[in-house]
């Protein structure tokens, strides 16, 4: 899947925190203190597209873009991605548990109890 730039990461996070797809309009304006032309905004969407990252559909002349998968999906990915890196995983999850709050740990525990 891959990282996102500063960039697209924000252009994710304004489509992750609507409820429904947005236009290019949209999202531009949700990133008006960026300062960005809507034509970056509009490129942005298009690459990410490309990447499978956002899904669009047609709304008569306007694109409605959407995220292709929650935001909790894409994270969860980096993170399989980033042990994929290491030979054993074991280490790497070990010290990554030490580093969660208690909160954190607790929700580990709970969905390690209740596998899907």
């Amino acid at each position: 899947m891959g990282r996102l730039g500063e960039l697209e990461r924000a252009v994710m996070d304004a489509l992750w925190d609507r409820a429904e797809p947005a236009t290019v309009r949209t999202v531009h304006a949700d990133l008006v203190e960026r300062g960005l032309a809507y034509t970056t905004v509009m490129t942005v969407l298009t690459r990410l597209t490309d990447k499978g990252l956002v899904r669009r559909e047609r709304d008569g002349r306007a694109w409605r873009y959407a995220p292709a998968a929650a935001r909790e999906d894409y994270i969860a990915e980096l993170m399989l991605e980033a042990l994929a890196l290491t030979g054993d995983r074991g280490p790497a999850l070990v010290r990554f548990a030490n580093s969660v709050s208690t909160d954190e740990a607790e929700a580990l525990r709970r969905a390690l109890e209740n596998p899907r």
